[in-house]
Order: C-alpha cells, then sequence, then structure tokens
C-alpha cells in the first residue's frame, strides 16, 4: 500500500503496518476505539486501538481482490468487502467507508455523534441509562440516568446487546448525521413515554474526578469512561493532584475501550515501568511497558464490570497481575484481539482480526475476560469502597 491514491487518506495507512489493538466496538456516548503501535501523522507516538475475535485471521488478498473486482463492475467495493468479511466468521473485523472513517478517527480525539448518553445492562437484564452528558440531547430532554430504555426508532431493545443499542443511538450503518432523529421509548416509576431527539456532535468528558466522602483517610474517584486523546494523562494529574495518603478508586466499569496506549499510560501512574502486556500480531511477539515513576504507594482498588472492555481490561489485567491494585465488581466483556485496517480499491478501509493480546503474567482476555478479586453486584461502588478503606485509603 505505497502511496496512497485515493482522495480519502486514513492517518498512517500509507506507511506500511499499521496495528490495531481490538476494542469496544462503541461506547454509548460514542467514543471508542483505539490501535496498536501505529505512526500518527502529528508524530506524536504510536496510538492504539482495541477489539476481539476467536476466529482465525482472514485472507486480506481475497477481500481486496473483491473489493476490486467489484470496483471495476460499477459495483459497491465496500459491499463486497462486508460479504467476505461476514463469510469469515471474524466476529469483529470491520469495512468503514469514508465518512464512516471519519467519524471513527473523531471518536479517537473524544468527539462523536450522538445523543449523549450512556447505558448499561441491569442484572435483570433491562438496558438502563447510565449516564447522561450534561448539555447534550438527552440532558436537555429531561432523560436522567436510570430511566429504563425500552424502544428505539420504535425497535424493541429486549435482549439486544448494548453495543448494537448504542449504535442504533448513533445511527451506525443508517448514514445518519448531526441533526438526524433518533425516538427513544423510556420508563421511570413505572411510567412510559417516548422522546424524539436530534443526534449533535459532542466531545467526551473521558475522565472525571471527585473526591469520596471524608472518613478516616481521604480516597479520590476517578472514572474513566473511555481512553480517548489525553485520557491517560488525566489519569495521571488525577494521582499526581490526590491529596498525600489518599487511595484512588479507578472505576472502569462501562469503559468499552479506546487508544491503548492511553491505557498504557494510565497505567504508569500507578507503575514504575515494567510490563504492561505482550501482543502478537501473526505471530511475531511485542510489548507494551509502563513509563518510570509513577506512584506506587497509593492504596488502588479497580472497579470493572461487564461493560469494562478491551483497552480497559488490559489495564485492569496489568495492575491485577502486577499486585498494584485489588479489582472488585463483575467479570469483564472479553476482548482482546489485535485487528489490522487497510486500505480498500474504493477508498474504504477493512479491519481484519490478527492477533491477540496478553496480561503481563501471559493470561488471554479474548473471550474470556478478567474476574475481579472480588466479586460483587449491583452494590459493587460501596463494596469497593469498603475495600479501599481497608486498605488504609478510603472514607
Amino acid at each position: 500500500m505505497s502511496g496512497c491514491s485515493h482522495r480519502f487518506r486514513p492517518r498512517g495507512l500509507c506507511r506500511g503496518a499499521v496495528l490495531t489493538l481490538a476494542f469496544g466496538c462503541a461506547l454509548a456516548t460514542g467514543a471508542a476505539t483505539g490501535s496498536l503501535p501505529r505512526e500518527s501523522d502529528s508524530g506524536a507516538g504510536p496510538q492504539t486501538r482495541a477489539v476481539s475475535s476467536t476466529v482465525a485471521p482472514v485472507d486480506r488478498q481475497e477481500i481486496e481482490d473483491a473489493a476490486a473486482e467489484a470496483e471495476a463492475d460499477g459495483k459497491s467495493a465496500k459491499d463486497a468487502a462486508e460479504e467476505v468479511v461476514s463469510r469469515s466468521g471474524d466476529r469483529w473485523g470491520a469495512v468503514y467507508d469514508e465518512r464512516e472513517y471519519e467519524e471513527f478517527e473523531q471518536a479517537l480525539d473524544g468527539s462523536y455523534t450522538g445523543v449523549g448518553l450512556s447505558a448499561r445492562r441491569t442484572g435483570r437484564g433491562d438496558v438502563t441509562v447510565s449516564r447522561v452528558q450534561a448539555g447534550g440531547p438527552a440532558d436537555r430532554a429531561g432523560i436522567r440516568a436510570g430511566d429504563r430504555l425500552r424502544t428505539l426508532d420504535g425497535r424493541a431493545v429486549g435482549k439486544r446487546p448494548v453495543a448494537e443499542v448504542v449504535a442504533l443511538l448513533r445511527g451506525d450503518g443508517t448514514g445518519a448525521a448531526e441533526g438526524s432523529r433518533v425516538e427513544l421509548g423510556l420508563v421511570r416509576d413505572g411510567r412510559g413515554w417516548t422522546e424524539t431527539l436530534r443526534r449533535a456532535r459532542l466531545t467526551t468528558e473521558a475522565v472525571t474526578v471527585r473526591r469520596l466522602e471524608a472518613g478516616p483517610s481521604p480516597a479520590v474517584l476517578v472514572k474513566v469512561a473511555a481512553f480517548t486523546k489525553g485520557a491517560g494523562a488525566d489519569v495521571r494529574e488525577a494521582v499526581r493532584d490526590a491529596p498525600d495518603g489518599a487511595g484512588i478508586l479507578l472505576d472502569l466499569r462501562a469503559n468499552s475501550g479506546g487508544l491503548v496506549t492511553e491505557a498504557v499510560v494510565a497505567a504508569s501512574a500507578f507503575l514504575d515501568g515494567g510490563l504492561v502486556a505482550t501482543y502478537d500480531v501473526r505471530g511475531e511477539q511485542q510489548a507494551l511497558y509502563a513509563d518510570p515513576g509513577g506512584d506506587t504507594d497509593r492504596p488502588v482498588v479497580v472497579l470493572v464490570d461487564g461493560g469494562t472492555m478491551s483497552a480497559a481490561e488490559l489495564l485492569t489485567g496489568a495492575l491485577q497481575d502486577r499486585g498494584r491494585a485489588v479489582t472488585v465488581g463483575s467479570p469483564t466483556f472479553g476482548k482482546g484481539s489485535v485487528q489490522m485496517p487497510g486500505e480498500l480499491p474504493g477508498g474504504s478501509v477493512a479491519e481484519l482480526t490478527v492477533g491477540h493480546y496478553r496480561t503481563p503474567a501471559g493470561r488471554s482476555v479474548d473471550g474470556r475476560g478478567i474476574t475481579p478479586d472480588v466479586v460483587a453486584g449491583e452494590r459493587a461502588q460501596q463494596r469497593a469502597e469498603t475495600v479501599l478503606s481497608g486498605l488504609g485509603g478510603g472514607s
């Protein structure tokens, strides 16, 4: 792929191998993916993305040939490529057109088109609103955390995976853009109603920090919604600015991933160098290391759930294996495959699974997830605060 001739030039695709570490397919807020070491146009260093699959790698040449043949026949190269990927069984393989890939890149920068809400599945199986972004369309309509999501554009949410619900909210695959409408069927306190919202261009607040209630010893809650650009540095800053002796409750629930390099920077806030993860790409082994100089003294508890994916799982596994944190919550999702994007005839981009990553102790996350040290359900945060207090760093 030397010398891209197409008008659309995804960053890094003209510079040789570009790896992406499988990451969460989408945040409910719309932020999303990351990639394993690839050159960035800005020279700011490698980036990383995370997704997962347990199938054998797809033959990229077959996809390129199908796309080229379709284009020569005046048909859609993207549709032809998608058909090959679909037959391959690569669950997380994906084909993007120009607009979709631009949206993808914007998501890595921390912006997205959506309605400004995050969702999660409860223990009862319902999909509920877990967070509403201040000032977004959902917030302006009065939607609150805890509201149950019943339908989207008249279609029952039911047992749909949360990732699919998120895709519907964003309008992925439908050509929906900023200003397009989406109808939400909601339930609150037994009362049902509908809201019609217009999607908007929003900026994610990837990291939020707040003091926990005062107690015998101080504690700080650091919530990471996604590992978009700058999130790792924000985590490091939060740890540096925490009061002396304060414990850190690192909340990675519903974090569907992002840039793996940002997760490594976040790991560097708690580690003094050393291994964060290893990964293979078609049999070639590579490693990711933390920077030296992290805070290795503060008590740390990591809060996870079934919505903790990919890059967030990589960070969780590193802190757990290195004995740097106690993990609390429910088992994580289990995304840990490596993907490589490549440009196709016509300018579309195919991302295909080519390998997997492992934790410092050599554990595979893909399809397995991470089991927390302390399993907790609905009252997981309260349990995590109790554990942190027992470590000498919480309320």
